[in-house]
C-alpha cells in the first residue's frame, strides 16, 4: 500500500509495528494465549477477602498513564474490566521498556494484549486487574472510532448506518447493545431448533442451485452452472425439496438456511435472508396454529424473559391463543369490499377505483393480494393468523375442506408485517399439475413472479405423498421482532449493500497524458487533486510548493518536478 494512501495515524502505527519488530516483539504471535475468565465473570464473582488470579485477554479500549504507573481498559467477548499496570510489576528487573517504551508509546488503542494478574477493587470501589505480565497479541493498523460518554451523553458516535453496516466489525467493537442483538438472534435460532429437535424432526440440507426456482411466488436469482452448461436459479424456498423427503418417508423435516429472491431492498427486505420451513406429516393447518402459537411464546420467553416484547410503544403479547381472521373477511372489515364471489375484472375495477397500481398482467389472487398489502397487513400489530386464502393465491395449498374455492392456508401477521406462511399441504398430483399450469397462464401473462411447472416433484407426489403440514417462518422477521429493531439491516451481520461509493479519480494513464509521472499522481491526490480539471486553475509555483509540501511531510525520495514542468501540466490540463 503506497503511504500516500494512509492517514497519519495509520503511518504512525505502522511505525511503532516497525519498532516492536526491532526489539524483538512480534506484533502477531502464533501461540496460544490461555485465557481463563471474562470480565463479567470476574466482576460477578468477585470476593474481597479472596485472592485471585485470573488471565484475561482483549482490546485496549482506553490508556490513563500516570507516570510509574497506569489504568487501561480492556474489553473482551462479554465486557469490559479496567487494568491497573505499574512499570516495576511489569518489568521486574533493569529493562523497562515493556512499560516505558511498549506500553507508554507503542501500543495503541484497539491493540489486542493479554494481561496476568490479580483481581482487587481499587479505592474508588471498581473492580480492577492488577497486571503482573503483560502481552501483545495484536496489533491494530487503523484507528477505531471511539464513542466518549459525558454525563451520560455520547459524543464521537459511529452512528451512521451505511458505514455501521458496511464495517459490521467496526460496529460490534464501538456500540454497545449490537453484540446484544446477535446473541438474541442465536438464542432465537437455537431455541427454534431444539423445539424442532425435541419433536422429533429432522434438520436436513436441501440444494440451493435448483434448475428450477419453484416452492414460492419470487422473481429468482440466475447464475449459470459451467459443468452443465446450463442456467440455474439460487434458490427462493426449500418447500419442494422438504416435500420429496416427507414422500420419501421421513415424518417430519425442517431446513434453517438461506433464501435468494430476486426483488427490492428496504427496511423489511433483503434479497437474501434466512428461512425456517417444517413440514409435518399426518398434520394440518389447525394442528399447525397450535404448534406455532407454542413455539412462538417458548421463544420469546427464551429471548426476554416473558412472552412479550415492547416494540415502539406497543406490548405485543405471543401468549397462545393468537386471533383467527379469514382473508377476504379481513379485506371487507378494512374496505367494505366484499371479494367473495366476484370475478377477476371486478376487483381489479375496485383496485383501480382505490387509486392502485394493478394491470391486466394480474391475476385474482394477486389482486387480493395487492388489496390485502394495501389496506390490511400493515394494521395487525398483535398476532393473527390470516386465513381460507382463495385457491388463486395458494397453488401448493389443499382446497378448503368445507369453503369452495378457498384453500387450507394461513399468514401468522405481527406487528403489520408477515411472519409466516402455511399450508395443509397439497398432496393431490392431479391438482397440483392443474394449478401449475394455471401459473404458467399467469408467466405467459407477464407475472415474472409465477411459478414454473417441476415435472420431477409432479412425480414425486404421484408416488403418493401423506396429508402433510407446511409452515415457513422468516428468522430476520422474527429477530426484529423480538429485538425491537425496525430495520432488517439491525439484525442482519452482513447485509447487502450498494456498491461502497468511491471519489473520482483521473487514471494514471490519463494523467501521463499531459506528461504527470506515474510516481507523482498519489502525490497529487494527497493534494486534493483527484481530477485533471482540479489543476486548470492553479498557479504553476502554487501547485510545485503543494507537491513539495507532501514530499517534504512524507519524506519522500522522489524527483520534485520544476515550475516549467508543472506549467506544462496546467496549460496541458486547459487544453
Amino acid at each position: 500500500m503506497n503511504i500516500l494512501e494512509l492517514s497519519e495515524q495509520e503511518i504512525g502505527r505502522r511505525q511503532s509495528l516497525q519498532e516492536l519488530r526491532a526489539m524483538g516483539i512480534n506484533p502477531y504471535p502464533a501461540a496460544e494465549f490461555p485465557t481463563n475468565a471474562f470480565s463479567t465473570e470476574i466482576k460477578e464473582n468477585f470476593k474481597d477477602d479472596e485472592e485471585r488470579e485470573v488471565v484475561i485477554a482483549g482490546r485496549m479500549m482506553s490508556r490513563r498513564v500516570m507516570g510509574k504507573a497506569s489504568f487501561a481498559e480492556l474489553q473482551d467477548s462479554k465486557g469490559r474490566i479496567q487494568v491497573y499496570i505499574t512499570r516495576d510489576d511489569i518489568c521486574p528487573g533493569e529493562n523497562k521498556d515493556l512499560y516505558n517504551n511498549v506500553f507508554k508509546r507503542l501500543l495503541d488503542i484497539g491493540d489486542f494484549i493479554g494481561i496476568k494478574g490479580k483481581v482487587f477493587r481499587t479505592q474508588t470501589g471498581e473492580i480492577s486487574v492488577h497486571a503482573a505480565e503483560l502481552t501483545l497479541l495484536s496489533k491494530s493498523l487503523k484507528p477505531l472510532p471511539i464513542v466518549k460518554y459525558k454525563d451520560g451523553v455520547a459524543y464521537d458516535k459511529f452512528d451512521d448506518p451505511e458505514l455501521r453496516y458496511r464495517q459490521r466489525y467496526v460496529d460490534l467493537v464501538v456500540n454497545e447493545g449490537v453484540k446484544d442483538t446477535f446473541l438474541k438472534r442465536a438464542t432465537i435460532i437455537r431455541t427454534m431448533r431444539s423445539i424442532l429437535d425435541n419433536a422429533g424432526y429432522t434438520e436436513v440440507d436441501t440444494p440451493i442451485l435448483q434448475s428450477i426456482a419453484g416452492g414460492a411466488s419470487a422473481r429468482p436469482f440466475i447464475t449459470h452452472f459451467n459443468a452443465l452448461n446450463q442456467d440455474m436459479y439460487m434458490r427462493i424456498a426449500t418447500e419442494l425439496y422438504l416435500k420429496r423427503l416427507i414422500v420419501g418417508g421421513f415424518e417430519g423435516v425442517y431446513e434453517m438456511g438461506k433464501n435468494f429472491r430476486n426483488e427490492g431492498m428496504d427496511k423489511t427486505h433483503n434479497p437474501e435472508f434466512t428461512c425456517m420451513e417444517l413440514y409435518v406429516s399426518y398434520k394440518d393447518l389447525l394442528w399447525g396454529m397450535t404448534f406455532t402459537e407454542k413455539m412462538l411464546e417458548e421463544i420469546c420467553t427464551a429471548v426476554n424473559g416473558k412472552p412479550e416484547v415492547e416494540i415502539d410503544g406497543n406490548i405485543i403479547s405471543f401468549k397462545a391463543p393468537f386471533r383467527r381472521l379469514p382473508i377476504l373477511d379481513a379485506i371487507k372489515e378494512k374496505t367494505g369490499f366484499d371479494c367473495d364471489g366476484k370475478t377477476e375484472d371486478e376487483i381489479r375495477q375496485f383496485c383501480l377505483s382505490k387509486g392502485m397500481d394493478v394491470d391486466e398482467t394480474m391475476g385474482k389472487g394477486k389482486l387480493i393480494d395487492e388489496l390485502f398489502g394495501e389496506f390490511c397487513e400493515g394494521t395487525f400489530i398483535q398476532p393473527t393468523f390470516i386465513t381460507d386464502y382463495p385457491v388463486e393465491m395458494s397453488p401448493l395449498t389443499k382446497m378448503h375442506r368445507s369453503k369452495p374455492g378457498l384453500t387450507e392456508r394461513f399468514e401468522l401477521m405481527v406487528n403489520g408485517k408477515e411472519l409466516a406462511n402455511a399450508y395443509s399441504e397439497l398432496n393431490d398430483p392431479i391438482d397440483q399439475e392443474e394449478r401449475f399450469i394455471e401459473q404458467m397462464k399467469l408467466a405467459d401473462k407477464g407475472d415474472d413472479e409465477a411459478m414454473i411447472i417441476d415435472h420431477d416433484f409432479l412425480r414425486a407426489l404421484q408416488y403418493g405423498m401423506p396429508p402433510t403440514f407446511g409452515i415457513g417462518i422468516g428468522i430476520d422477521r422474527l429477530v426484529m421482532l423480538l429485538t425491537g429493531k425496525f430495520a432488517i439491516g439491525e439484525v442482519m451481520l452482513f447485509p447487502q449493500m450498494k456498491p461502497e461509493k468511491k471519489i473520482p479519480q483521473s487514471s494514471v494513464a490519463e494523467w501521463a497524458e499531459i506528461g504527470v509521472p506515474e510516481d507523482i499522481v498519489p502525490v497529487l491526490r494527497k493534494a486534493g487533486f483527484n481530477l485533471i480539471t482540479n489543476i486548470k486553475d492553479e498557479k504553476p509555483q502554487g501547485l510545485q510548493q503543494k507537491i513539495g509540501d507532501i514530499f517534504k511531510k512524507y519524506k519522500l525520495e522522489l524527483q520534485k518536478p520544476s515550475v516549467d514542468e508543472v506549467s506544462a501540466w496546467i496549460t496541458k490540463a486547459n487544453e
